[in-house]
């Protein structure tokens, strides 16, 4: 499935475990479910890119994460979640989500976070490689 603006979905079903005391999709979830919608799309964007095994000693921390809350999601719900890169800069981006029911369509949640680029050997932010960037623009 494709749709103008947004490069990359995926689709994932509210489980059991996801829902709250009043019987819908957690808060917390929904942070879950953009994370399995971003890691899938980067190791698209960036073929051999793993979120447990960096490359050498860089990698990509999250940072920072907006979500505005629009509609409840419940049990057994399938939810399509809308990836895209959104501003690039030296050693961070932005990634930009949407979340709708599969069912219906309705906005469920919307919102960004921002990812940055790390050296685990010296344990601190570092810039994004020149490639990184480039993918990440080209992909906008």
């Amino acid at each position: 499935m494709t749709r103008d603006g947004w490069p990359y979905s995926y689709v994932d079903r509210v489980r059991f475990g996801d829902l709250d005391a009043m019987r819908h999709l957690n808060n917390v979830a929904f942070l879950q479910f953009f994370e399995s919608a971003r890691i899938a799309y980067l190791s698209t964007l960036i073929p051999g890119h793993s979120p447990i095994a960096p490359e050498g000693d860089f990698g990509l921390i999250f940072a920072e994460c907006h979500i505005n809350y629009r509609a409840p999601a419940f049990y057994e719900e399938d939810i399509r979640t809308w990836v895209r890169p959104g501003d690039v800069a030296r050693s961070s981006f932005r990634i930009h989500f949407e979340m709708n029911a599969e069912g219906d369509g309705r906005l469920l949640a919307e919102g960004y976070g921002v990812l940055v680029g790390y050296d685990y050997g010296a344990g601190r932010a570092t810039a994004l490689t020149d490639d990184l960037r480039a993918v990440l623009s080209s992909a906008r």
